[in-house]
C-alpha cells in the first residue's frame, strides 16, 4: 500500500506543481455544480447506465463487454445465436446500472445537500461515504460481471477482432481467417 501512495504521489507531484506554478486554479468554476463530485456528464451517464469505465479491469485483460461487442457485431461476426445472448445480458446489466446510478446520483446529492445545508457531522459524513462507496462497488460489479458473462460466448478470432477494432491489438488476427474455429 505505501508503494502504491508513493507511486500515484510521485505521478501527481508534477502535475500539483505545474498547476501552482501557472496559476491555474482546477476547481474553478465547478462551485456552480448542482452535486459538485459529479459532472453533468458523468450523471447523465450513470442515469444511462452507461459503463464510464467501471469495468477497465476487464475490457483491458481481454475481456470484452457486451455494448461494444453488440456495436461492432458485424466486424467481429457475431451470429444471431451469440447476438441474443449478448443482447440478454447487456439489458440485465443496463437495468441494473441504471437502477445503480440512479441511487449513486441521489447519494451523492445527499452528501453535496449536507455540506450546502451546513457543517455535517463526521458520522454523518462516515456513513453518507459509506453508502457512496457501497452504491459504487455494486455498480463497478455489474459492469464487470457482464464482461465476465460475453467473454466465453465469444470465439478466439472474434476476441482478436475485438482487440483490433478496439485498438487493443495492431495486427490482423493470426488464424488464417478460418472465423475463429475454437475458442
Amino acid at each position: 500500500m505505501k508503494k502504491l501512495i508513493f507511486i500515484l504521489s510521485a505521478a501527481l507531484l508534477p502535475v500539483s506543481a505545474s498547476i501552482a506554478s501557472n496559476g491555474e486554479q482546477p476547481y474553478a468554476g465547478l462551485e456552480t455544480r448542482q452535486i459538485k463530485a459529479l459532472s453533468p456528464e458523468r450523471i447523465d451517464g450513470l442515469l444511462k447506465g452507461q459503463g464510464l469505465s467501471y469495468a477497465l479491469s476487464a475490457e483491458l485483460n481481454g475481456l470484452p463487454g457486451p455494448r461494444h461487442v453488440l456495436d461492432m457485431a458485424g466486424k467481429i461476426n457475431l451470429d444471431a445465436g451469440q447476438q441474443a445472448k449478448i443482447e440478454a445480458i447487456f439489458a440485465r446489466m443496463n437495468a441494473a446500472a441504471r437502477e445503480l446510478g440512479e441511487a449513486l446520483v441521489e447519494a451523492e446529492a445527499d452528501l453535496e445537500g449536507a455540506f450546502a445545508s451546513g457543517q455535517p457531522s463526521a458520522e454523518d459524513v462516515a456513513e453518507q461515504t459509506a453508502r457512496i462507496a457501497d452504491i459504487e462497488g455494486r455498480l463497478r460489479a455489474v459492469h464487470l460481471t457482464a464482461h465476465l458473462e460475453t467473454d466465453p460466448l465469444l470465439t478466439r478470432h472474434q476476441k482478436r477482432l475485438y482487440a483490433v477494432e478496439r485498438g487493443y491489438a495492431d495486427d490482423a488476427p493470426q488464424d488464417g481467417g478460418h472465423g475463429g474455429h475454437g475458442r
